[in-house]
């Protein structure tokens, strides 16, 4: 549907996730087999604006991502095992992109995307189903953040506050 191939399961609990040493670690080694140069996260910070981001298994998914980018992925005495027992090298992340954030500095127009989004979020049953008006939620959001980045009524924007981390 979005056309990602590479999708990986790390096997924690949903309504579980903790900031942990292994998460970090298993973090960490996904970025050292990828090497990518930018990572989309979701952010480790309460967005009160958007409370749907801010469930716990979100914000602990954002602060390991991030610990994971810096400094563990990029530091070769980190998660020493990896490079011991699995030869992966040290990789160190450009940029990340983070949703969900309570400050955005970077929007972009996803209004000619948001049928396939919403196809997506509907695949998402488990999530989703029991919202009656997931379309209508999912336009307000993506409208009002199109008119915090200044684009025209009826655009729809995504939000992200954009780091360099290199």
């Amino acid at each position: 549907m979005l056309g990602v191939s590479d999708i990986r399961f790390l096997g924690y609990r949903d309504g579980e996730l903790t900031v942990t040493h292994d998460l970090r670690r298993d973090l960490s080694r996904v970025i050292r087999q990828v090497r990518p140069q930018r990572v989309l996260m979701q952010s480790p910070d309460r967005n009160w604006k958007l409370i749907y981001a801010s469930h716990p298994d979100h914000l602990a998914a954002g602060e390991a991502t991030i610990f994971a980018i810096y400094p563990d992925a990029r530091n070769p005495f980190a998660h020493t095992s990896l490079i011991k027992d699995e030869g992966l090298e040290d990789w160190t992340v450009d940029e990340v992109w983070v949703m969900g954030s309570p400050t955005s500095n970077h929007y972009v127009d996803v209004t000619d995307k948001f049928e396939m989004k919403l196809a997506a979020l509907h695949a998402h049953a488990s999530q989703t189903a029991h919202m009656d008006d997931l379309a209508g939620r999912i336009t307000g959001w993506l409208s009002a953040q199109a008119a915090e980045a200044g684009l025209p009524e009826g655009r729809l924007a995504e939000a992200f506050m954009v780091a360099d981390t290199a």
